[in-house]
């Protein structure tokens, strides 16, 4: 099986090896990753949210509402079986887009609020504060921070590689131009 990574609507001529042509597939599961076409980490999300309903399923009687483990015991059962599993592999597919990010945080925040049994008008936010376990977006902020070997590597070239403020998340479509600044890495418009 064979993958091309592209955002082009195209089809890729085939491949082919000792003669043989080799079939083609748009998605593929690496290391525990579903790796689509055009890297839009969709199977994977959706993949990990099923995984996780199903686990919180099967241990709802521990988290639950009503359960008699005591606050740090839940949360430390949170930890250990259900955050691994979204968080595998986020240093990848946590340049998702925010939509997409949004289905591992909704998860997340109806764990807590089952876990504290938290009344409609607590906010998440509170939740994450008080409990204090960050948000999936602070998660992917810190892990990409933590990750970083650029700034100090031996080869000066890796020095601008280091992004620091936002991007743009999607390559621009036809009828757009951008540019690149190798200064500040960021994206210009062009008209």
């Amino acid at each position: 099986m064979q993958v091309t990574f592209t955002i082009c609507k195209n089809i890729c001529p085939p491949l082919t090896l000792n003669n043989v042509p080799i079939p083609v597939t748009t998605e593929v599961k690496y290391l525990g990753l579903h790796l689509d076409q055009r890297l839009t980490w969709h199977t994977h999300i959706q993949t990990k949210r099923r995984q996780l309903d199903t686990k919180f399923r099967q241990m709802h009687w521990l988290l639950g509402r009503n359960p008699k483990l005591s606050l740090s015991n839940k949360l430390l059962l949170y930890k250990v079986v259900l955050k691994p599993i979204w968080s595998y592999g986020v240093q990848l597919w946590g340049c998702a887009k925010p939509i997409r990010l949004k289905i591992i945080q909704h998860f997340q925040s109806k764990v807590l609020r089952s876990i504290v049994d938290a009344p409609w008008y607590v906010s998440n936010k509170l939740l994450h504060n008080d409990l204090h376990i960050p948000s999936i977006t602070d998660k992917i902020r810190r892990v990409a921070t933590k990750y970083n070997k650029t700034h100090n590597h031996a080869n000066d070239l890796t020095e601008h590689l280091y992004i620091s403020g936002p991007i743009d998340r999607r390559l621009h479509r036809t009828g757009r131009k951008t540019s690149y600044n190798t200064e500040t890495l960021s994206y210009t418009k062009k008209p």
